[in-house]
Formats: C-alpha cells, sequence, structure tokens
C-alpha cells in the first residue's frame, strides 16, 4: 500500500485517463457528465471511447475505469507492465470493484486528486501454457490474471484427472469439472460459486478450488501467492482450455500444463472510506441477512 501521488510532489494537478466502453448505454450517458467533474480538479483528462489507448510509453498518472467489474479486469489486462492506480466507477450491475457511483466520485475526486487516499496493491498471476515445458508456439501464451486462472472442460463434458505441482512437488491429483486458481480479488468470482472461501483483497494469497470433485474430501486450499503452480492434464479431451479472467488462452491436450506464479506487479486501486469489503459482502450479495425478511 501507498499513499504517495507523484503529480503532488511535482507541484502539478494528475493527468486521468478515463476508459469509457461507450457501446454500454449507461456508459456512453454518463461519460460526458463524469468528464466534466474530473476536469474540475485533473491537469488533462483523455476520454478513450473505443479502446484505442496504448499504455507502452503513458504519462498518465491516473485511470477512471466506467462500467463494471469486467471492465475493470479488462484495464488491468490492457495496461500489462504499465499499472497505474485505477478508480473505478460503477455502471454495471454489482460492482465489487467498480465501487463509486457517479455521485460519490463527485464527493471524492477533488480529496484523490489532493492524494489523500491510499493507493492498494492486489496480488496479480502471471499465466503460460506449456507443451513439452517450453511456452505453445508459434507466440508465448502468457498472460497476467487479476482474478483467476482455471482449466475448464467443455463438450463432452466428460470428467478431467488434473495433476497439481505447487514449486515442483506434486500436491494431488483431481478428479473434477474443472480447477480454479483464484486470487483475492477473484474470490468472490468463480472461486465463490464454485465453493470456495472469500478472501480479503489485499491479501498474498491464492485460493486452488476443485469445481465438481469426484471426491468428497477435495476441497479449497488457500496457499501464498509466492509460489509455482502447474497443472498437467492427464486425462482431458479436445475441448479442454486454459481460462485467464474468463478469456480463453489455449486448449489442452494431454500432458500440456498450465503455469501459474505470482506476477512480478500488482494491480493498483485507490481504496476510499466507502469501500468497506464486509460493507460490499452485505450490499451486493445479501450477506448475513435474513431471508425471511423481504426489502421493500
Amino acid at each position: 500500500m501507498t499513499n504517495t501521488a507523484p503529480w503532488i510532489a511535482e507541484g502539478r494537478r494528475p493527468r486521468v485517463l478515463v476508459l469509457a466502453s461507450v457501446n454500454r448505454p449507461r456508459v456512453a450517458e454518463a461519460v460526458n457528465h463524469i468528464e466534466s467533474i474530473l476536469a474540475s480538479s485533473a491537469e488533462s483528462v483523455l476520454v478513450d471511447r473505443n479502446e484505442e489507448y496504448h499504455f507502452d510509453d503513458s504519462d498518465i498518472d491516473l485511470v477512471v475505469v466506467l462500467g463494471g467489474d469486467g471492465s475493470i479486469l479488462s484495464a488491468a489486462r490492457r495496461m500489462r507492465s504499465k499499472q497505474l492506480p485505477v478508480v473505478g466507477v460503477n455502471l454495471g450491475r454489482l460492482g465489487f470493484l467498480a465501487a463509486l457511483g457517479a455521485e460519490e466520485l463527485q464527493e471524492y475526486w477533488p480529496e484523490i486528486c489532493r492524494g489523500e487516499y491510499p493507493v492498494d496493491d492486489h496480488v496479480m498471476l502471471q499465466c503460460e501454457l506449456l507443451r513439452d515445458g517450453k511456452p505453445v508456439s508459434p507466440e508465448p501464451m502468457t498472460q497476467l490474471a487479476l482474478n483467476e486462472a482455471s482449466i475448464l472442460g467443455g463438450a463432452p463434458f466428460s470428467i478431467l484427472e488434473i495433476d497439481l505441482y505447487v514449486d515442483g512437488q506434486l500436491a494431488s491429483t483431481y478428479h473434477c469439472d474443472g480447477l480454479i486458481v483464484s486470487t483475492p480479488i477473484g474470490s468472490t468470482a468463480h472461486n465463490l460459486s464454485a465453493g470456495g472461501p472469500i478472501l480479503h483483497r489485499r491479501l498474498q494469497a491464492v485460493v486452488i478450488s476443485p469445481i465438481s470433485p469426484h471426491t468428497l474430501t477435495m476441497r479449497p486450499v488457500v496457499d501464498r501467492a509466492d509460489r509455482v503452480f502447474e497443472m498437467f492434464v492427464r486425462q482431458g479431451h479436445e475441448s479442454v482450455s486454459a481460462v485467464v479472467d474468463g478469456r480463453v488462452l489455449g486448449t489442452l491436450g494431454e500432458g500440456d500444463s498450465f503455469r501459474i506464479s505470482q506476477a512480478p506487479l500488482s494491480f493498483k486501486m485507490v481504496r476510499f472510506p466507502s469501500n468497506n469489503e464486509y460493507r460490499t459482502l452485505r450490499d451486493k450479495l445479501g450477506w448475513g441477512s435474513n431471508p425471511r425478511v423481504r426489502k421493500s
């Protein structure tokens, strides 16, 4: 976690990039209003409406993402090695990550520009698809994950047999429909649906969750993030895929492996007083509420 705002030390206001997928109606409706809010306290505001901005030589200080959690995953993927602090504005549905509404953004924005809120570092994963111990050709299949990396089966939907090695040592052989390695940020996504635990976002950890394991004793496991996890498909079929944040990285044949390690960089997100993890669980998932009491 860091509280530094480099533009403050340089005696200027921040340079801001807005990632706005205007093909989404709610984003298209809100982008001009939000741009005016940002311009009130920023040195410059650049709006990327069509995913055309390249981060390689970026002189941006802050990235404001309009949309939902999928938009934030897309932003993390696009930034690659140039991870910048992110402010998420929820114009989607649940909004676990994109927690601020437009009204809250207007309230907090001057303080954000004064560097008054901390920037949290979140675990990201580095994922590689390997064949005979080498990256799959014609290009190295390597990608960053903010939520999760998983092996998933498709048709004919037969059970998979997956060996999991941790730091080169066999951990277990799973007979299951798939296997998920999730970050703390992703623990409320596919991992949660598969029965895995919710991790605090700032933990340096991962959770390994089998999907529909054939053996009931195969339960989710939490481990340190700085280990190397390698999944080998011992028994599968032609549609078994390595999936990173919901996107197919490639297919896996028998003997192929999917290597997952902690990325040498982190996802950076500005934290706000209202963005409390337990409050998010209560508000977004109805966690701890009485199912007999209906909300009016």
